[in-house]
């Protein structure tokens, strides 16, 4: 089975003023969404081969509802700054594996997908202390959607492609059997840190720079 690293996401504030930071450092933001009926929202940016979303909650009743419960995004935003780990993590399949999930998972039919599709969340989305672990049927690369969908890649950095996603947790000594089958693809890294962050490397990280969001976001860029 082969996958790739398709986006992440990381709980913000309301409004996500933390975008404007990664603006300031010259990433071009692409268009925000609204997932009504989960009741979560986000500010964008992408990159050719996969996306950083920003997330909060606008509506606690519909992040608690029946259809969002398992999922435990309102307990995952609500404790974002104490003992949840703010971040989620999807994949995508490739090729012939298209259909093959990298974990252990349940159906996620939010409100705001077609009848019949599905999310499939990996069966620890009960454990806060590790990201939300999630793949979609229907990721693609950024750079390969068609016309209709296309979101803006070019960013007055010069950087193109996420290659390297390392999640540092304050609980990376036992990693639950999903999280360990994430890790288990090579698309994402984890280490042992006193605090939550994620850095990203992009492109491959030639330029040996990097730059800090915190305390703003728990993101750390190395390019």
């Amino acid at each position: 089975m082969a996958f790739e690293f398709d986006h992440l996401f990381i709980c913000t504030d309301i409004g996500a003023a933390a975008a404007e930071k990664l603006i300031s450092f010259g990433l071009v933001e692409g268009s925000p969404n609204t997932h009504p009926g989960q009741g979560t929202a986000n500010r964008r940016f992408f990159f050719h081969n996969a996306m950083l979303e920003l997330l909060w909650v606008t509506s606690e009743a519909e992040a608690i509802s029946p259809p969002i419960r398992r999922t435990h995004l309102w307990e995952r935003w609500h404790k974002r700054t104490l003992e949840a780990c703010p971040f989620g993590i999807c994949l995508r399949a490739t090729g012939k594996t298209s259909q093959d999930i990298a974990f252990d998972h349940w159906d996620f039919c939010p409100p705001y997908l077609p009848q019949g599709m599905n999310i499939a969340v990996a069966t620890n989305s009960n454990i806060v202390a590790e990201p939300m672990l999630f793949q979609t049927p229907f990721g693609k690369r950024p750079d390969e959607q068609p016309p209709e969908k296309a979101q803006p890649l070019n960013h007055t950095t010069g950087l193109k492609e996420i290659t390297r996603v390392t999640l540092i947790s304050p609980s990376a000594q036992h990693p639950s059997p999903e999280l360990q089958s994430a890790l288990d693809t090579k698309q994402i890294e984890l280490k042992e840190g006193t605090a939550y962050c994620v850095e990203l490397g992009i492109d491959r990280e030639t330029q040996g720079q990097h730059v800090d969001f915190r305390p703003e976001l728990p993101l750390v860029i190395r390019y």
